[in-house]
């Protein structure tokens, strides 16, 4: 069982800056490749970064690509999402999500989730 807890969400300008950090706890959670999805109101869970349990490799959506930064420390059972150049379209609820093998984008196929924080991108 895994437990995940996400903070760091909050209200920002356009072009502004957050990071979020989802904190695991449980048995082995570093052994786990995370994801980072959001959720609009209206829209499906979409997902938006990931990364392998070691660190070395990660995956992005297109519409972040190149302002969005996944990382993980693994001595602190810790992953951020470092999001720069935010923009109005960004504004969701975020949501960790964990799971074992490797880096997918379908919500369904991961196992544990936490209960997201809300980013707010104001024009």
């Amino acid at each position: 069982q895994v437990q995940l807890a996400e903070s760091g969400g909050g209200l920002v300008q356009a072009g502004g800056s957050l990071r979020l950090s989802c904190a695991a706890a449980g048995r082995t959670a570093s052994n786990y490749a995370m994801g980072w999805f959001r959720q609009a109101p209206g829209k499906e869970r979409e997902f938006v970064a990931g990364i392998t349990w070691s660190g070395v490799s990660t995956y992005y959506a297109d519409s972040v690509k190149g302002r969005f930064t996944i990382s993980r420390d693994n001595a602190k059972n810790t992953v951020y999402l470092q999001m720069n150049s935010l923009k109005p379209e960004d504004t969701a609820v975020y949501y960790c999500a964990a799971r074992l093998r490797t880096i997918v984008t379908a919500a369904v196929l991961y196992d544990y989730w936490g209960q997201g924080t809300q980013v707010t991108v104001s024009s």
